[in-house]
């Protein structure tokens, strides 16, 4: 009798205030199931499905970073609330506990994300009228400087080359290595790679858009369908076929890739192979594989390479350009030459030349590439088009330091301590049949170099 008193008490109370009774039961009732059937876990999973549509999966896709996170920070405060009970409190609160362990990047994508699932709810659930995930950024703690992967400078490249050429670590970690420096393509890409890319009769590499770090901005922001997109085309110089040639050589049945883990064959080359190699070498915190593209560019741009030639090779998208997303597939001749030039370059700087595989380009806007000082000669039936510069194998020529043959011959003398050994097994610079042979350069005479840039 006593509940059944409250109860009137309560109706009449409602009454005095204009609700009606019924109406007020029926909403109670509503919030309860809605309460039930919306927690925040359950909306989590409707936007993450969401995000599905639009996001890849990957190791470290975005996709995956938001399962990690959101199970280590999130989960264990708000999982069994309803929807309609996280406050901007405590929102904060979770996002301050990840500050304060030191981890600001994470906490700047955490309130991004709340924000993000917070605007789906707002759309998608009964009775959300308040967003608790709005302005979290204006008490978050300033992110620090950007740290940039660490490259090197063109006077630092002797001494590492060297280092490599002489470690007695794993052979494939060289190989891949001296691959990305031949070639410029990110560590994704090389270790995507299958036999299949490769057309070695005409020199390439061609990587499927698939395989591309910017798939999804083309696909996706871009709209474009992946068959209208030109395949990542890597021209490649003499010394990067012999690397393909001889992985090639030691392809088994059960590989897929070309470069493939170490534990089971059937799988690609891990991510961390390239870093932990160079980390092995001393370089932990001056050089990545990441930034041996840092470093190509430099070197390249240094050397009076155009920058779209430099841009295209490292597959960059140039945001002036209307088709900037497709020039990883233009100049290819044009970088057929460059880099073959740089190929050459990284020989002589293996050697220690540093001064000769540094010198720069000679640019003529609408001539021929010369040499400081020498008169160029056009030869006949042949266009000079766009700026171009000359090959490194021409300086080495113009020093008496090059010398045609059999590869094999001269193999061995990209060793400074001259060892003959493993000389066989070990291919990459030095042992092109074009490109530079370690060999101590000598004064020669000059020869006048006559060239002509191949037409786009």
């Amino acid at each position: 009798m006593r509940e059944a008193r409250e109860v009137r008490d309560e109706a009449r109370t409602l009454l005095a205030k204009g609700v009606n009774p019924r109406l007020d039961r029926k909403c109670k009732r509503q919030a309860v199931t809605l309460a039930g059937e919306n927690t925040f876990m359950a909306v989590y999973k409707k936007w993450y499905e969401h995000r599905k549509l639009t996001l890849e999966e990957g190791r470290q896709t975005s996709l995956v970073q938001i399962r990690r996170v959101f199970k280590k920070d999130v989960f264990p405060y708000l999982k069994r609330l309803a929807i309609y009970e996280v406050s901007r409190p405590m929102l904060l609160e979770i996002i301050g506990r990840i500050e304060k362990r030191g981890s600001l990047s994470v906490a700047e994508k955490v309130r991004t994300w709340f924000k993000q699932l917070f605007d789906y709810a707002m759309v998608v659930v009964p009775g959300m009228e308040i967003h608790p995930a709005t302005d979290l950024h204006v008490v978050a703690l300033p992110l620090p400087p950007v740290e940039h992967n660490p490259f090197l400078r063109m006077a630092e490249l002797p001494e590492f080359l060297q280092i490599l050429r002489k470690n007695p670590g794993m052979l494939m970690s060289q190989l891949a290595t001296r691959l990305l420096f031949l070639t410029g393509v990110r560590t994704g890409e090389l270790r995507l790679a299958t036999p299949e890319q490769f057309d070695l009769e005409r020199g390439l590499w061609i990587i499927p858009v698939l395989s591309l770090k910017q798939r999804n901005m083309l696909t996706k922001k871009k709209r474009k369908r992946t068959t209208d997109i030109p395949p990542y085309i890597v021209p490649l110089p003499t010394q990067a076929q012999e690397i393909v040639r001889y992985m090639l050589a030691q392809f088994k049945p059960a590989q897929v890739y070309l470069f493939p883990g170490v534990k089971k064959i059937s799988t690609r080359m891990s991510e961390n192979t390239v870093n932990c190699g160079l980390k092995r070498l001393g370089y932990d915190g001056r050089l990545t594989g990441h930034g041996i593209r840092a470093t190509i560019s430099t070197a390249l741009n240094e050397l009076g390479y155009p920058k779209v030639w430099v841009d295209a090779q490292l597959s960059h998208a140039d945001p002036n350009r209307i088709s900037a997303t497709y020039n990883h597939a233009e100049y290819v001749e044009q970088r057929r030459l460059m880099m073959q030039d740089w190929a050459d370059r990284l020989d002589l700087f293996e050697q220690g030349q540093v001064q000769v595989a540094s010198t720069h380009l000679t640019i003529h806007l609408q001539g021929l590439p010369t040499i400081a000082g020498q008169q160029t000669v056009p030869q006949p039936g042949r266009q000079a088009a766009g700026v171009v510069g000359f090959h490194a194998r021409a300086l080495a020529r113009r020093y008496g330091c090059f010398r045609g043959g059999d590869p094999l011959r001269h193999r061995f003398a990209a060793d400074p301590d001259g060892d003959r050994r493993h000389a066989h097994r070990r291919p990459g610079f030095g042992s092109g049949g074009r490109g530079f042979h370690a060999r101590l350069l000598r004064a020669g005479p000059r020869q006048t170099v006559h060239a002509a840039p191949e037409p786009r």
